[in-house]
């Protein structure tokens, strides 16, 4: 199932004991952990009933325990598992197949693992209900990042006209953290009642899709530490808003990750010929620590941090080319 159609679910108040949250777009797996979240515990303290567990630290006893545990002030325990495949050969896949299957309409916990990808023919994988997996996979052509748009302009209510949707597409590319956004802000644009054109979307939103920032990430990506900085300052000083900077690093790690990963990404040959040796430089481990701190760096944009944006962004940027 979509996020969409998990949302819808759980609106009939149907809530599974276990699901699989699956696939390469970060939004969209968020998306889903808030909604399960929101089903199992509602609105009340989540501090004694809410478990995450990372599949590179936790063992199958601890997983179990969690599991098992009864809910103290929520209907339902919540117990999310990052990465089960972190620790490959070390038990956990099997003992995870077996956890879910004993799981029944009578467990007091709900699990929810979270994983970019896996393989199917795992028996942990299998032993999933088809009807709760979730797949959380970006968008592949311009027709799907455009239902996006308008699904999502549908869902913060506001009115953006067919040409505005289209443009918004267009400009923003499959960058769903960046189009989340940029309709939030295209609220502002518009006289109060009426509808989000061409004109305001032409007006404020960047051309992030057709003029990504390469020299940014081929600094990065080659390792170029000094060179990446200074090209963020031009970058900054020429007005580039940090979530969008931080959007076109998350959007180019993750096609890193994905081709570090046997994965296919669509571009250009000479473009796929870059971004392999890019990916090179970097383990999938590696890789996906850099996504987390892209993750920390959008925190701390949004106010979780006391460091200045443009500062977060310099830490994050050493820190990737590094």
């Amino acid at each position: 199932m979509t996020p969409d159609e998990l949302r819808e679910s759980l609106a009939r108040g149907e809530l599974r004991p276990a699901y699989l949250v699956i696939g390469g777009e970060a939004l969209l797996r968020d998306d889903a952990i808030s909604a399960l979240r929101q089903a199992a515990l509602g609105d009340g303290p989540v501090d004694f009933d809410l478990d995450r567990l990372d599949g590179e630290r936790v063992n199958a006893a601890e997983l179990a325990d969690a599991v098992r545990s009864l809910p103290v002030m929520a209907p339902r325990r919540l117990v999310i598992l990052r990465d089960p495949e972190a620790r490959s050969g070390r038990g956990l896949g099997e003992a995870l197949a077996d956890l879910v299957g004993g799981l029944d309409a009578t467990s007091r916990s709900v699990l929810v693992v979270v994983a970019e990808k896996a393989d199917s023919r795992a028996r942990w994988v299998k032993a999933f209900d088809p009807d709760a997996i979730v797949r959380c996979d970006a968008p592949r052509t311009q027709r799907e990042v455009l239902a996006f748009v308008r699904e999502e302009a549908r869902r913060q209510g506001v009115a953006l006209d067919a040409g505005a949707a289209e443009l918004l597409a267009e400009r923003v590319g499959p960058q769903l953290l960046l189009l989340r956004r940029e309709i939030e802000k295209a609220v502002l644009l518009a006289a109060p009642g009426s509808e989000v054109g061409r004109r305001e979307i032409a007006a404020a939103t960047p051309n992030v899709a057709e003029e990504p920032v390469w020299e940014l990430t081929d600094a990065i990506g080659e390792g170029r530490a000094g060179e990446a900085l200074r090209v963020l300052a031009r970058l900054l000083a020429a007005g580039a808003a940090p979530p969008v900077l931080l959007g076109a690093l998350a959007s180019h790690f993750r096609r890193l990750l994905r081709l570090r990963s046997g994965g296919a990404v669509q571009a250009p040959p000479f473009v796929l010929r870059k971004l392999d040796r890019q990916a090179q430089r970097y383990g999938p481990r590696r890789l996906a620590a850099c996504l987390r701190a892209i993750h920390d760096t959008d925190l701390a944009l949004k106010g979780a941090g006391a460091l200045r944006p443009d500062l977060a962004l310099e830490r994050l940027v050493m820190g990737l080319a590094g």
